[in-house]
């Protein structure tokens, strides 16, 4: 392994797959390496699915993480945007069980702030409720193809668009029930060939500290808290802790809102995406308030834009 960095996918299998105990850590290039096979169409679905276990057991490392998603971002169907301050990029990937999806209404509030905002993501779970659908209620119908994205607007594209290999590695769930690297990697992918400000949640401290550490080896300038119902939403009933990444350092940005909840936001108790539209657009309307939480996040979204600068071109890794 070590006098041949790269391989096929079989001895990567190999490697990656001795259990929990006896799996090998890949480097940056190397997990670039195989993720690059997987996407390119270059092995078969029996190697596909032997990849997703061999992973879901063994656990990505931050290098790893790191390497897919140098691959990704070589071969995704970028977008270009006209805006002279950086795109918020927002993945939506888990939608919601109990509470009302709110991921549409942080898209709408960064554009309000004059922001061109892309959202992304695909259903992986059939029981709740998608961005998809909740953008589809207020009128906001799904890109087919990459577009240039203007300031003071929300986009949502599929992640077909983006990269129909990528999907693909997706929908493996649908058929062995876990999920695998690619359901990690597109919260943390940057769909356009510009820096863009990329809104990045956990759902458990330990995957804080992972991605922490692969946002800063990407280099990333992104937004990490606590999501709700895995969103990248702040919980709209208490302010979760933030951190800041600009250019891979990270900065403390808002701390975790302390003692009990006196104060409740007066949220629909329908959670279905025509209810949770109708609130968005109470809200967007300026006929309801905007919850606590979701404003501390804009707030903290916007200085972050300020540290960033102008939008320039992302450099290319070697």
């Amino acid at each position: 392994m070590r006098d041949n960095p790269f391989m096929g996918i079989s001895a990567y299998i190999k490697e990656i797959g001795r259990g929990k105990d006896g799996a090998r850590a890949l480097s940056r290039e190397q997990a670039a390496d195989l993720m690059g096979q997987l996407l390119d169409g270059h092995v078969s679905d029996l190697e596909i699915g032997a990849f997703c276990l061999a992973m879901r057991i063994k656990g990505e490392t931050p290098e790893e993480m790191a390497g897919f998603l140098d691959a990704t971002q070589q071969r995704l169907n970028h977008f270009e945007s006209s805006a002279s301050h950086p795109t918020v990029v927002i993945p939506s990937y888990n939608g919601s069980r109990k509470l009302p999806l709110l991921t549409p209404l942080l898209a709408g509030l960064m554009a309000r702030e004059g922001f061109a905002v892309l959202v992304h993501g695909s259903t992986t779970e059939g029981t709740r409720v998608t961005s998809e659908q909740v953008f589809a209620a207020m009128g906001t119908a799904a890109l087919d193809r990459p577009t240039r994205l203007e300031p003071g607007r929300v986009f949502y594209a599929p992640t077909q668009v983006l990269s129909p290999a990528l999907q693909k590695l997706l929908d493996v769930r649908r058929v062995v029930g876990l999920r695998n690297p690619a359901h990690s990697l597109v919260k943390m992918l940057n769909p356009l060939r510009e820096r863009a400000l990329l809104v990045c949640s956990h759902t458990h401290p330990e995957y804080a500290l992972s991605m922490t550490h692969t946002l800063s080896l990407i280099q990333a300038n992104a937004l990490l808290l606590r999501g709700t119902e895995g969103e990248p939403v702040a919980d709209p009933r208490r302010t979760p802790a933030m951190t800041g990444f600009v250019a891979g350092q990270a900065v403390p940005m808002c701390d975790q809102q302390a003692g009990s909840l006196t104060d409740l936001p007066a949220l629909p108790v329908d959670n279905s995406a025509l209810a949770t539209a109708a609130f968005i657009q109470s809200v967007l309307d300026g006929q309801s308030p905007v919850p606590a939480p979701l404003a501390q996040q804009v707030s903290v979204l916007c200085r972050l834009a300020e540290h960033m600068g102008p939008p320039s071109t992302m450099p290319s890794r070697p």
